[in-house]
């Protein structure tokens, strides 16, 4: 019965060019994926770098300009 049920979910056309949409938006959302995941890493990066001026600054290791002394 198994092969039956799979049979009705494969599909495989004679003529490939059928495939071409399919590749074009799997293409496009693929690019937006990618954007999008760079787009979350770029924000995470700058909450990162504002979450530890914040803690320097709470734990009062700033000096007047912003900028951490040398130790």
């Amino acid at each position: 019965m198994w092969p039956w049920v799979l049979n009705l979910f494969l599909y495989f056309p004679e003529d490939k060019r059928e495939y071409i949409p399919a590749v074009i938006s799997m293409s496009v959302f693929m690019l937006i994926a990618v954007f999008t995941m760079r787009l979350i890493i770029v924000i995470s990066r700058r909450q990162e770098k504002e979450a530890k001026r914040l803690e320097q600054e709470l734990l009062g290791k700033t000096d007047e300009s912003g900028r951490t002394p040398d130790v």
